[in-house]
């Protein structure tokens, strides 16, 4: 299995520029690569279904390359399941030592939001 750093999500209450709107879990996101330092804000509605430390606490984000995400998840303390917020990507979260990692899969040869766009 092959993971490349993707991001870090911050969650905020403050609406950011550029952000765009999950349905699936009523978050406000923006888009890493639009940010020097690959920084992912998250703003969550009130009523959002994500609830725990997704919603508390940092996280940090890797690509998967080589591995299906259900695979790479085998073993770990998952908190969110796979899904897929927008078109050619499944993300899921999981804690490990205390920490939140998120898993992205994107479709074969994306690596960015702007490359699902684009398609």
């Amino acid at each position: 299995m092959i993971k490349h750093f993707h991001h870090i999500g911050l969650p905020t209450d403050d609406p950011q520029t550029g952000e765009t709107y999950v349905s699936e879990t009523k978050v406000w996101v923006t888009r890493p690569e639009n940010h020097a330092y690959r920084v992912e804000f998250l703003r969550f509605e009130p009523d959002s279904p994500v609830t725990g430390p997704v919603r508390d606490l940092p996280h940090i984000a890797y690509r998967l390359e080589g591995i299906d995400i259900h695979e790479a998840l085998r073993g770990e303390e998952v908190i969110i399941e796979p899904f897929a917020p927008m078109d050619g990507l499944l993300v899921a979260f999981f804690l490990k030592d205390g920490a939140v990692v998120e898993y992205m899969q994107f479709r074969e040869g994306a690596t960015e939001f702007r490359d699902l766009q684009d398609a």
